[in-house]
């Protein structure tokens, strides 16, 4: 079966509802910006808003070499394709928090990214992040949709905690993490978790531009990804865990990560050995993984694939070259499902990095957010202006 679409037939959320009605009633887009928005990550977002359902792109933010000409000057494309027409003319802005959008999406660089998405949040806007500089936070939901939607249940209490008056922080995980916790979500609801052993094998896409210096990567594996192990092993805890009205409680799992930079563009391979509470066999492992199916609510949101971890049978699968767009880039695709003599069971699984890991889970979040009622309209400038006459 070819990764290139998805299993059962299903399509991805992206293209089959282009026509997708808004949430609870709604009957105009929400208004997103995007702070970042020349990065690689940005760009992505920029692409994937082109056309969106239920938001429009109307305000992309970088940093002060660039504010202040068009995105289409300011920016050096690297996606496929031209930049979009909605975003071509719009004028980058600075990191101000005084941007015409109902929310942002923060794909900055964590250098400025912590006090720019609380100075956003602060000032009322919801802040969408794939940065790290909150995800470890403890009031901050770290968000896989399809595995921890109920930590969305923390907004009220970081609101509370931080003095925030209707903003608020999201983030989605690490790249890499974002495919192993998709992947080990069905095994921990199916048989519990106890402990979980990977090596990833991670694209030159996920250093951002310019990367990784070609001399260092071509015909080489760079055994080293600064701080990737440790958000590999603590990332997954927070995600895994609850929310228990006050705090984070963590999964408690023992884990170990080995990170590994090698030359394929995108797509992060991670072979992983996994130790489960309930003795199962492999059939009843690969049913889990198959059958693992996304809520009714999820289902509807214009990003989602209802099954978001799709299984290959082939002893070669799954490659990047081959498998890496599967639904759109959103799904975790699984292969060479074995027994492991050292722990329980062990298996190959790849990740869209740029997509599933990083610009497609945020705007997925963004998404939960919306048909949960979290995001609100901000008076537009124009809106302000009518009003003060």
């Amino acid at each position: 079966m070819s990764a290139h679409s998805s299993e059962n037939g299903d399509k991805s959320g992206m293209a089959q509802q282009a026509g997708s009605p808004l949430p609870g009633g709604a009957t105009k887009k929400w208004r997103a910006g995007v702070l970042g928005a020349t990065g690689l990550v940005g760009q992505r977002l920029v692409k994937l808003l082109a056309g969106h359902p239920w938001f429009e792109l109307t305000e992309v933010a970088a940093s002060e070499r660039s504010s202040g000409r068009s995105y289409g000057e300011a920016v050096r494309w690297h996606l496929d394709g031209p930049i979009p027409e909605v975003a071509r003319s719009l004028i980058v802005k600075s990191l101000d928090p005084s941007l015409d959008c109902d929310f942002v999406f923060s794909a900055l660089d964590s250098s400025v990214a912590g006090g720019a998405e609380d100075d956003f949040a602060r000032a009322g806007y919801p802040v969408v992040s794939n940065s790290k500089n909150h995800r470890m936070d403890p009031d901050v939901p770290l968000l896989i949709p399809e595995v921890n939607a109920a930590h969305l249940d923390a907004i009220p209490a970081q609101q509370k905690n931080r003095g925030y008056d209707g903003g608020f922080m999201v983030t989605n995980p690490n790249c890499s993490t974002a495919g192993l916790v998709l992947v080990l979500k069905p095994l921990a609801d199916a048989f519990g978790l106890e402990k979980v052993f990977v090596v990833t094998l991670q694209a030159v896409s996920g250093a951002g531009y310019p990367g990784v210096a070609s001399m260092d990567i071509h015909a080489n594996v760079i055994p080293f990804i600064s701080g990737e192990e440790e958000k590999m092993e603590s990332e997954p805890q927070k995600l895994l865990g609850r929310w228990d009205g006050a705090r984070f409680i963590d999964a408690g799992l023992g884990l170990s990560a080995h990170c590994n930079r090698v030359p394929v563009l995108e797509g992060h391979l991670e072979c992983i050995s996994v130790s489960l509470k309930k003795i199962a066999c492999l059939k009843e492992v690969r049913e889990a993984l198959r059958n693992f199916e996304v809520s009714a609510e999820l289902r509807s949101l214009p990003s989602a694939i209802r099954h978001p971890v799709m299984l290959l049978d082939g002893d070669d699968r799954p490659q990047p070259r081959r498998d890496v767009h599967a639904g759109n880039g959103m799904a975790a695709v699984v292969g060479r499902v074995r027994e492991c003599p050292l722990l329980d069971i062990k298996l190959t699984l790849l990740s869209h990095n740029l997509v599933r890991g990083a610009a497609g889970a945020a705007l997925l979040n963004a998404e939960l957010l919306a048909a949960r009622g979290f995001l609100n309209r901000r008076v537009s400038a124009e809106e302000a202006q009518l009003a003060a006459r």
